[in-house]
Formats: structure tokens, sequence, C-alpha cells
């Protein structure tokens, strides 16, 4: 059995080996000046660099490093899952590899969670070093979009690092590409006390981004997703049904219409299918039965699911 600690460090990389050493030491030399317990746990998220071998060499030069490595590329949010199973702290913080996340903001994030009665608080990197048009805009957007959807008043959803309570990571699940939408996913779950501080931004310093223009387009999908599961996610029919049902009404009743009109009024005139209403009512009536089924799979589909395995762990470290 793993020995508590106070602070677990979840740290997701994927081709940093250049930037390890000096995070590994920059958090050391912040919490020689603090009385936490703590344990850093890298997960390699299928790096082609040397980022394992270096990993490797910290976790037998201490015991409080720790890594796990995936056996390819499976994406931030699995590696995130990875960690949160791992973290055996009472907070778990999250930190990008980079070095553009401050491990000297950790002291204060944790005591501000303990004052403000927190179950999460997320950094808000108010001042960045990146891009205005291709990273600092599209941010501000994509921000502004997941507070209306979400109702979660924060500036920074995506902000790396993170403090949570060890009772919220172990009881959210993150998949797919949902680490944007942690404390979103965190506040479905009952743990809606979320708080924000501004944090330092650090320019990076080796290597590139590993984030393309596309993560905004999938951002916002993965926010319509969230959205749709957290109104319909339980109960598909209510959404399939209902749309179903007006369909299926509407269609029902421009066929009445039509057979009514064609048997008592055009009798001899032209032929029902050279109407746009004949059209209209199959449309409605084809689309409002797909509904009806989609309602009925989703049902089934997740009474009857099973947890599925989203990534493939390859090695460990031992101690």
């Amino acid at each position: 059995m793993q020995k508590p600690v106070d602070v677990s460090i979840v740290i997701p990389l994927l081709n940093e080996e250049q930037s390890l050493l000096p995070l590994k030491d920059w958090i050391f030399q912040v919490f020689k000046m603090q009385s936490f317990s703590f344990e850093l746990i890298f997960i390699d998220d299928g790096s082609t660099d040397g980022s394992w071998k270096t990993i490797l060499g910290l976790s037998k030069e201490n015991r409080n490093i720790k890594g796990i490595r995936f056996a390819k590329n499976f994406g931030k949010s699995q590696a995130l899952n990875a960690g949160f199973k791992t973290a055996n702290g009472k907070y778990v913080i999250t930190l990008d590899a980079d070095l553009q996340d401050s491990p000297e903001e950790i002291p204060q994030l944790i005591e501000s969670l303990n004052q403000g009665g927190y179950d999460l608080i997320s950094g808000w990197k108010k001042n960045r070093f990146d891009s205005i048009l291709f990273k600092n805009l599209p941010s501000k957007l994509f921000n502004w979009a997941a507070r209306r959807v979400s109702g979660i008043k924060l500036n920074d959803f995506n902000c790396g690092i993170k403090v949570y309570r060890d009772e919220v990571i172990k009881n959210i699940d993150v998949h797919g590409e949902m680490h944007r939408y942690i404390p979103l996913l965190a506040a479905q779950n009952g743990f809606d006390k979320i708080g924000e501080q501004i944090v330092q931004h650090q320019a990076r310093k080796f290597g590139n981004s590993k984030f393309g223009a596309d993560r905004f387009f999938k951002g916002f999908l993965d926010l319509i997703t969230l959205w749709f599961i957290n109104k319909f996610g339980k109960r598909p029919m209510y959404f399939f049904g209902l749309w179903g049902s007006l369909m299926l009404f509407f269609g029902f009743s421009f066929t009445v219409y039509l057979g009514i009109d064609k048997l008592f009024f055009d009798i001899q005139s032209r032929l029902i299918t050279s109407r746009p209403e004949f059209y209209i009512a199959l449309t409605l009536m084809l689309l409002g039965s797909q509904f009806f089924i989609a309602g009925f799979l989703g049902e089934i589909i997740l009474r009857s699911k099973e947890n599925t395995k989203r990534y493939t762990i390859k090695e460990e470290t031992t101690h």
C-alpha cells in the first residue's frame, strides 16, 4: 500500500526531455521551504525523445518521483486520468512540463483552497507570452463560450496549473479531450466550489507547443458534448423522444390533411406525390422514427455500457 503524502504533482508530457530536469529542480527548491510531503508523477504520453530515460533516472535518484509510460500517444486527458489514479496526496496539483507553469504558485494555491473552502482552484494566466492572433484571441473566445455554456465563471478553463482536493480527482472521469473541462466535470459530480487565482505565465524555453490550432475547434465540439451529456446523458430519450414525437406529430398531421383533401376535395386533380406536403410529411415521419430509434438505442447502451480500456501503460517506475 502506498504511503499517503500531502501533495501529489501530476505532470503529463510529450517530448519534453530538456525541460524535465530543470522542472524537477524547480519543484524541489520550492518544497524545501515547505512542510508538505510530496510526490512527483510524470506521465510520458508516448514521447519519442529521451523523456522516459530521464524520468527513469530521476525516479532512481529519489523515491518521491514516479513515472508512467504510455505505449503510444493517447492524449493529455488519458495521461491525467492515469496520473489521478496513481496520485496518493491529500492535494493534487497539475502542471505542464514545458516550464510555462511556475511551481512557486503551489503553496499559495493550496492555502487559497483551504481558506476559501474550495473543491478546486484553477490558475488564470492573465498575462500570456503567446501569439496574440493564434493563441490569445482564440483562447479568449473559447473561454467566453465555455463560461456561457457551463455557467462556471472562469477566465482560463485550460490553464495547466490547478489544485484539487483528492476526493475530486478520484470521482471524475477525464477522457477523450475533456482535460479542458475538468472544472465542469467536477461541478457535474457535485464539486461545484470552484475558485480561480491569477498565476504567472512563463515563456517556453525548450521545444515547441504540442497543440495546433485545431484544438479550439475540438474544444468547442467537446463543450457541446458536455452540455448535451449534462442535460440528457442519463436519459437520452428525453431529447430524442421529444423531437421525435414532434416530428411524428407534424408528419402525421400532414398525412391526415393530404388524405382528407385527396378523398373529399381533390379527387380528380393532381397526384398526391406531386404535392410538396407529401414530401414534408414523409421527411418528418422518417426523421421522427429515426430520432425515436436513436433514443431507444441510447437508453439501451446507457444501461449496458461497460468500462472500456482507453490507454495502454507500457512501463512504470517501481520503488
